[in-house]
């Protein structure tokens, strides 16, 4: 008996706070019915919510208890019906553990009108927050620990959070404001926005833009059609589109760029590029080394000296000019060709490239170039089947 009554003192003390500290009331709203649920829980470590139907949104603060307030809408003409629908949404909130639990099952047939709203207030101090809606938005702010957020279909939003961010929905938008260290993201096709994050980046959407401001570390970014944009990265970058363009700002590291068929642009970047699309033109700027290929488009580079491990440099289209900027002080050796060259020539500031011409008077024209600057290093090809080739010098 003394055992027995030990456990059910000790249930009683688990679901006191809950029972003390929750309050319900149901009322019209323009029509419509509302149930209102409030309550609160004792402050633990981690806090797990999972709802059937609802958005969800959790703010941190500088409150010491977990407080929520939860709101059904029936959208049923009788207030009995309404009733009897917010009694098959069954809300249980308590705590296990060192993890708070807030959870939304469905008992029954569902209702094609009904919505939920759950807005939790938090500790800023959390060490983990996991949120799971089948079909709702889901926002979370201020809290620093790790976010882990998952939607059937809804929009995610996340800012301020100090830990590592996971967001995935079956077909809504993410937005992630600031993040302090690693952020995992997957639509299935939404666009996805990243303002900042402090560790590493993977974006992946089924057919929306990926547009990242600031990243400090490698971003592995990936969507079936839409655009890619960087603004700046201080890692390597990986982008790659079915379809869109892809337009990076400045890189710290290695870029490597694929695209079925859009535009590449390329801002400046300290380590190897690698640029491909199917037919569109490709533009990079201020790199030590390349390998660009394009279907049919065309091709400017602009190559810069650097400190670092140099490696040969390759560009080729199919049908396109390719315009080629070289710093004052790059060492580097270029093998140049026109395979079909008539009408097309090869034109260059620099003496030490030597351009000569073979066939033309029966058949088609070819045209090469070679030469060494600074006493040659890594070397350049050009290649285009039908196109003029430029070799500029550039001011610095």
């Amino acid at each position: 008996m003394l055992k027995q009554l030990s456990k059910f003192v000790a249930v009683l003390l688990l679901i006191l706070p809950l029972a003390s500290a929750q309050q319900g009331r149901v009322y019209g709203d323009g029509g419509n019915w509302t149930q209102e649920i409030t309550g609160s829980l004792t402050t633990v470590k981690n806090l797990k919510i999972k709802v059937d139907i609802g958005s969800v949104r959790v703010d941190g603060g500088s409150q010491s208890s977990i407080n929520y307030v939860i709101r059904n809408h029936s959208y049923s003409g009788s207030e009995d019906r309404a009733r009897r629908e917010f009694d098959n949404y069954k809300i249980s909130a308590y705590v296990r553990g060192d993890t708070a639990w807030i959870v939304a099952d469905w008992e029954g047939g569902r209702p094609h009108k009904f919505s939920g709203d759950f807005v939790v207030n938090v500790p800023r101090e959390m060490d983990e927050i996991s949120i799971e809606t089948e079909g709702g938005n889901v926002s979370t702010t201020g809290v620093t620990g790790r976010v882990d957020a998952q939607s059937g279909g809804g929009s995610i939003r996340v800012d301020d959070i100090g830990g590592t961010v996971k967001a995935e929905t079956g077909g809504g938008s993410i937005d992630v404001g600031n993040a302090g260290s690693d952020v995992s993201l997957q639509t299935g096709g939404g666009y996805i926005k990243v303002n900042s994050a402090k560790g590493k980046i993977e974006a992946e959407s089924g057919g929306g833009t990926i547009s990242i401001v600031s990243g400090l570390q490698d971003a592995v970014l990936e969507t079936g059609g839409g655009n890619i944009h960087v603004e700046r990265c201080a890692g390597r970058v990986k982008a790659s589109t079915g379809g869109g363009s892809i337009d990076l700002g400045d890189i710290g590291g290695a870029a490597e760029m694929e695209t079925g068929g859009g535009s590449i642009h390329l801002a400046s970047a300290k380590g190897p590029v690698h640029a491909e699309t199917g037919g569109g033109s490709i533009m990079l700027n201020g790199m030590p080394s390349a390998r660009a290929e394009t279907g049919g488009g065309a091709i400017v580079a602009k190559f810069v000296a650097s400190n670092g491990e140099r490696h040969d440099s390759q560009l080729e289209t199919s049908a396109g000019d390719i315009t080629v900027y070289l710093a004052p002080n790059v060492n580097i050796s270029v093998r140049a060709s026109i395979e079909v060259a008539n009408g097309h020539n090869i034109r260059s500031d620099f003496p030490d490239i030597r351009v000569s011409s073979e066939g033309g008077d029966y058949g088609p024209k070819t045209v090469t170039a070679e030469g060494s600057l600074n006493g040659g290093g890594p070397v350049l090809k050009i290649r285009t089947t039908t196109g003029d080739i430029c070799f500029h010098r550039s001011s610095n």
